[in-house]
């Protein structure tokens, strides 16, 4: 059976980098057959809902000789796997040709066999889907250019990052690469005009297919596709895209599940337009700022809100957590990230401390030494994970107060509670910052009351006995080191 909880978990594998390891120790090709049910067991068994399956489909020749010339991307490649050769440059994942799983992964076939091994251990198959931008060797170059973003001689010559001259069934077009709009085009991508109707509709028939293939679909850059973003980015106007086309696709199978790629404080608005997930980019570089007071201010926002956020410390765009935050900073962070409601999303090599973020253009990464420390506390959190209490209990913020005056150190502190039906409950704070912090933190639960409490830390091994009067008020005290963090459960004692 599929598990539905209402915090779910999802696991991103980069599959060309997977199978790449597959057929190193498998001494030939691998496909998606090759992913074995051990694996997928293990997955299911740390209590995964979602494996996203990166870049499963078939690119070409044209995107893959971008990835070849383009200078930046070279440097890139040599600073991520210094001795890559050109037969490590596959292209971009992003730059479909088509929306059939890729050759050399098996086709359609052997995806849908993965999908059926996923499916029979609980598990649900994320896959891309990639609205704003095709390849500029997709058969819509060919039969109907009008479905790209013109450009003329004029803008080629002006803005030679943004279009370029391509050869189509009508001759040679300048056409504009996809781009957003605070970054030249990526030259690898021809740009869809979604001011055009036919547009809209040849990418829901689109979608309606990929969805037949899978269980939901992770949207990349989905905001680019809102009428006002588009419009200020191609001066078109443009209808609607994403109702009608969740609409659709769940008038046909309506358990489906949409992920929203999205940035510039843009997340509501497309939840209000049908996604069941959006980035929560903004909590990440909160945490990177290293501020707790916007941390905390970010865990204010309604849970309407909050539960359709997916949590994350890295994935394939970003750099690596291990590389990013330094190791106590890592688990601070984490305790934040993935103990807050939402979806929380995981990379792989995340819980290994992998410090290589690896380009999507290529199909390995480099050799890199596993981090005990790091498996260990992933291996405890993601245990706790699999508690029902955090995967479909009550989440509360708490607030935190001066320990004493003047005191400013309790501002460094972010604390919630999660309570399931059954009245357990358990206490997470975390002091975010560089020193020691003191403070209290009055805990809501009226029950307490009358009752002495011991407060057992699951990622720890401090443990506590406290009268549940004072938990009430004036708090429970903390007096924590910096970055140091707990998750107390609470339990009857005496």
């Amino acid at each position: 059976m599929l598990r539905a909880d209402r915090y779910p978990s999802l696991f991103q594998i980069n599959t060309r980098v997977r199978l790449t390891e597959l057929a190193e120790h498998l001494g030939r090709p691998a496909t998606l057959d090759d992913v074995s049910d051990d694996e997928i067991d293990q997955l299911a068994a740390v209590g995964f809902n979602w494996i996203w399956f990166l870049g499963v489909w078939q690119t070409g020749p044209v995107g893959r000789q971008v990835s070849l010339s383009d200078s930046e991307l070279l440097l890139d490649y040599q600073r991520a796997l210094p001795d890559y050769d050109q037969s490590d440059v596959c292209g971009s994942c992003f730059s479909v040709r088509s929306y059939t799983v890729h050759s050399d992964f098996g086709g359609d076939e052997a995806l849908q066999r993965l999908r059926r091994r996923l499916n029979e251990r609980g598990l649900r198959l994320l896959l891309d889907f990639v609205p704003n931008h095709t390849a500029p060797d997709h058969i819509w170059v060919n039969r109907n250019p009008e479905y790209y973003v013109p450009g003329d001689e004029s803008r080629l010559a002006s803005e030679p990052r943004n279009y370029g001259r391509v050869l189509t069934g009508k001759g040679p077009l300048v056409l504009a690469y996809g781009r957003d709009p605070y970054f030249p085009g990526w030259m690898d991508t021809l740009q869809l005009n979604y001011g055009n109707p036919d547009v809209q509709e040849a990418m829901i028939g689109e979608l309606s297919r990929i969805a037949g293939l899978c269980d939901g679909v992770r949207c990349d850059m989905a905001m680019l596709l809102l009428p006002e973003v588009f419009r200020r980015t191609w001066g078109i106007e443009a209808e609607e895209f994403w109702p009608r086309a969740i609409e659709e696709v769940r008038r046909q199978i309506p358990d489906f599940t949409f992920m929203a790629e999205v940035y510039w404080d843009l997340e509501w608005a497309l939840q209000q337009q049908g996604f069941d997930y959006t980035y929560d980019k903004r909590l990440y570089d909160r945490l990177r700022e290293r501020h707790p007071r916007p941390v905390r201010d970010h865990l204010r926002a309604g849970l309407d809100f909050q539960a359709k956020l997916a949590r994350f410390l890295e994935n394939h765009d970003e750099p690596r957590a291990a590389a990013t935050f330094p190791p106590e900073i890592h688990r601070a962070a984490a305790i934040v990230s993935f103990l807050a409601p939402g979806l929380r999303f995981f990379h792989r090599g995340q819980f290994e401390g992998r410090k290589t973020r690896i380009p999507v253009q290529l199909r390995r990464g480099p050799r890199e030494p596993v981090d005990p420390e790091a498996i260990e506390f992933y291996g405890r959190l993601l245990a706790l994970l699999c508690e029902p209490i955090v995967r479909n209990g009550e989440w509360k913020l708490l607030d935190c107060l001066p320990a004493w005056d003047p005191n400013p150190s309790w501002d460094n502190f972010i604390a919630f509670a999660w309570r399931d039906p059954e009245g357990n409950c358990w206490i997470v704070p975390v002091n975010y910052a560089d020193q020691p912090s003191q403070c209290y933190v009055p805990l809501p639960f009226e029950h307490l009351g009358g009752s002495e409490w011991r407060l057992r830390d699951l990622m720890g091994p401090a443990s506590y006995d406290r009268n549940g009067y004072q938990l009430l008020s004036p708090g429970l005290y903390l007096d924590m080191p910096a970055w140091g963090f707990h998750v107390f459960e609470l339990t009857k004692h005496g």
